[in-house]
């Protein structure tokens, strides 16, 4: 019973973070696809990144044809160069993300230390969630709700 209870209370911390990052991506100022991502560790944001152009950079991320430009950064990097900016450390935490990594973002994670990702909506290509993976790192879709869940809603069965 207390571990169904435990399951439930982190079901439903990981729906409010993963809301959280949703509410995070509305800051992007990219057209084609707004990205949110939080690096939680302890029940405490230590970090939180949206995709969009370096500092001092205009922020406008798509060219005259639609297309991203090659030097905008994704939610998770600029979440991680974030935090090897600041004194916390990304050992045993957990990203957030609106959507699940690229591939590049996947190695950052791993070398960041970041033991579990928990993201909302699937990326076209896969390739990041397999390297999670392969190195170890817990990966969960889990799609966010817009409001607060009722245990009727509930909707933290874990999907691949």
């Amino acid at each position: 019973m207390k571990e169904e209870k435990d399951k439930d209370k982190k079901c439903q911390l990981d729906q409010r973070y993963l809301r959280m990052a949703h509410i995070w991506a509305e800051n992007s100022y990219c057209r084609r696809r707004k990205v949110g991502a939080l690096v939680v560790k302890e029940k405490t944001i230590i970090s939180d990144g949206y995709n969009g152009t370096p500092s001092g950079f205009e922020n406008v991320c798509e060219d005259a044809d639609g297309l991203t430009k090659s030097y905008v950064l994704h939610a998770e990097a600029n979440a991680i160069t974030k935090l090897a900016r600041s004194t916390n450390s990304g050992e045993g935490a957990t990203l957030y993300v609106t959507a699940s990594p690229c591939i590049e973002c996947a190695k950052l994670i791993i070398q960041a230390g970041i033991c579990r990702v928990v993201y909302g909506e699937k990326y076209r290509l896969d390739d990041g969630i397999r390297l999670l993976r392969r190195a170890g790192v817990e990966t969960e879709l889990l799609e966010a709700l817009q409001s607060e869940p009722t245990h009727a809603d509930n909707n933290c069965e874990e999907k691949q």
